[in-house]
C-alpha cells in the first residue's frame, strides 16, 4: 500500500501536544454561544469559513496571474492587500470550526493552518518587496506563497471531502426512510419521564436511528444523529424548557418540533418526523422521504 502523507498526519499523535493548548485558547477567545453561531454559519445554513476563504484565494491567485502581465504591478499590490484583509475573518471562522472537530480532523487542520500562515508570510514579504520597488523579488515571493496556498488548499479539501468537516452528517436520512407511516415501537417501551430514547426504523428503512421524546402525552421524533459530527442525540438532554434537544458531543441544539438548529456548531437541521399513536404503537412519518 503506497504511503499516504495526509493519513500519516491524521494519526500523528505528537501533534496533539500543539493542538490541545491552541484548542483551549480558541475556546476561551471565541466568546458566547451567539458569537460562535455567527462564526460557524448557523444563520447561513452551512459553514461560513469556506465562503470567506474564496475571497483571499481569489485575490492572491489573481495577483500571481497579473504578475505575468506587464504594467499590472499596481493591481497586483491591491489584490494582495485585499487577500490580507479577507484573511483574518477567514482564519477566525476556520478556528471556530476547527475547535469543535474531532482529533484526527484537528491534526490535519493544524497543518492546513500552518501552510496558510506560511503563505500569508510569503505574500506579506512579497508586498513589502513590491512597495520597495523590487518587483522581481515580490513576484517570486508571491509565487512561493501561491504554492503554499495550494498545499494548504489540498489539506482543506481533504478536511472537507475526506474527513467531512462541515458536512451535513444527517443528509442521507430522507433517502433511507421510505414514504408513509412506519411502525417504530410500543408506547410502553418508551421512558415515562420524557428522557430521550433511541429506537431504530428497521427494514426496509436501512436501520435508521430515531430519537423519541415524550412530553405531556405527545411524542416528538427526530433523526438520531447530530448533523454536525453524527453525535448520538439519544444521549443528549432536553433543554430550553422542553423545546430543544441538545447533542452531548458539542452542544448543538435542535428544535423538537421541526428539527431546525437553535445553537451550533451544527449548521444543518435534522429530520423531524410526524408522530401518531395507534393501538399502543408509535407510528412515524417523514415528510419528503423518497
Amino acid at each position: 500500500m503506497p504511503f499516504d502523507p495526509v493519513s500519516a498526519v491524521e494519526h500523528a499523535e505528537p501533534l496533539d501536544r500543539v493542538v490541545e493548548p491552541i484548542r483551549n485558547a480558541v475556546g476561551k477567545l471565541l466568546g458566547p454561544a451567539p458569537v460562535r453561531d455567527v462564526l460557524h454559519g448557523v444563520w447561513l445554513g452551512h459553514p461560513l469559513h469556506p465562503t470567506l476563504v474564496q475571497v483571499s484565494l481569489g485575490a492572491f491567485m489573481s495577483a500571481s496571474a497579473l504578475d505575468l502581465t506587464p504594467g499590472s504591478e499596481r493591481a497586483s499590490r491591491a489584490l494582495i492587500a485585499t487577500g490580507f484583509a479577507a484573511a483574518l475573518p477567514s482564519a477566525v471562522t476556520g478556528l471556530a470550526d476547527w475547535s469543535v472537530a474531532h482529533e484526527e480532523q484537528q491534526r490535519v487542520g493544524l497543518v492546513h493552518a500552518a501552510f496558510n500562515v506560511a503563505a500569508l508570510a510569503s505574500y506579506g514579504l512579497s508586498l513589502a518587496a513590491r512597495l520597495a520597488g523590487r518587483r522581481r523579488t515580490g513576484t517570486a515571493l508571491g509565487l512561493a506563497g501561491l504554492g503554499l496556498l495550494g498545499a494548504g488548499g489540498y489539506l482543506g479539501g481533504h478536511l472537507s471531502f475526506r474527513q467531512a468537516v462541515g458536512a451535513n452528517h444527517a443528509e442521507d436520512v430522507p433517502h433511507l426512510v421510505r414514504p408513509g407511516w412506519q411502525d417504530l415501537c410500543a408506547v410502553d417501551d418508551l421512558p415515562a419521564d420524557g428522557t430521550p430514547a433511541r429506537r431504530i426504523l428497521g427494514a426496509p428503512n436501512d436501520d435508521v436511528p430515531v430519537v423519541v421524546v415524550g412530553q405531556a402525552g405527545r411524542f416528538h421524533a427526530l433523526s438520531g444523529r447530530c448533523s454536525h459530527l453524527s453525535g448520538p442525540l439519544s444521549d443528549g438532554e432536553v433543554t430550553d424548557g422542553g423545546r430543544c434537544l441538545t447533542c452531548p458531543w458539542h452542544g448543538s441544539a435542535f428544535d423538537l418540533e421541526d428539527g431546525s438548529v437553535r445553537r451550533g456548531p451544527a449548521t444543518a437541521p435534522v429530520s423531524a418526523f410526524e408522530v401518531r399513536v395507534e393501538n399502543g404503537r408509535v407510528l412515524v412519518r417523514l415528510p419528503g422521504a423518497h
